[in-house]
């Protein structure tokens, strides 16, 4: 998967690399979804959502640089894998999930690989991120949102917080790097993208 999936297709950070040949997909995916689980593709897990293809976890892992310390806020813990790909580069992790379901499965799966120290998943509205734990040093979501969410952009910190998002239409959208200097926000377009829905007050109505 690290060779023919990511690193050939442009993924260069070495620490990325080594995370996502570190983490055992396998535990993260349903069952009789195991042969299958890193294959090149996203792959449905329980309450109608998905575990994202591993080009696109590394991507946007990639995208917000997490640094050893930092405090990331990862909106749509699904089923944890991104959260312990984080905690796997050293960032401490708050996770929100509005899927009972999910969140508490998360929670046991991450428990048990070790990351229950570093990664804590809570039930919520991801689209308003986590007030009370802000400023942030990045902020990933991964679900869509149709503009970015002012709440969670207001969340970043202000010395160069990092944003990733994929915002658009439902059935298509581009993935966006959003950093915050002080009061500025700078954005960049890394090219398009197909996520499920992020809903919530400031994302798509359920």
């Amino acid at each position: 998967m690290v060779e023919t999936q990511l690193r050939a297709r442009g993924i260069r950070d070495d620490r990325v690399l080594d995370a996502m040949a570190r983490l055992p997909r396998e535990r993260f995916v349903p069952e009789d979804r195991r042969p299958v689980a890193y294959a090149d593709e996203a792959l449905p897990i329980p309450a109608g959502q998905t575990i994202s293809q591993p080009w696109i976890v590394a991507r946007m892992t990639e995208l917000l640089a997490p640094r050893p310390g930092d405090r990331v806020l990862d909106i749509g813990t699904g089923s944890g894998y991104q959260a312990a790909i984080l905690a796997l580069l050293g960032a401490r992790v708050t996770s929100i999930e509005r899927q009972p379901e999910l969140a508490a499965t998360a929670r046991v799966r991450l428990a048990e690989l070790g990351f229950g120290d570093q990664v804590e998943v809570r039930l919520g509205d991801g689209s308003l991120g986590d007030s009370v734990g802000a400023p942030w040093d990045g902020i990933l979501v991964a679900a869509a949102a149709p503009a970015v969410p002012v709440s969670l952009r207001d969340q970043l910190s202000t010395d160069g917080g990092r944003l990733v998002i994929p915002v658009g239409h439902l059935r298509r959208q581009n993935l966006l790097l959003v950093v915050r200097r002080g009061d500025v926000w700078e954005e960049r377009d890394d090219g398009p993208v197909v996520f499920v829905p992020l809903v919530g007050e400031e994302g798509f109505p359920g």
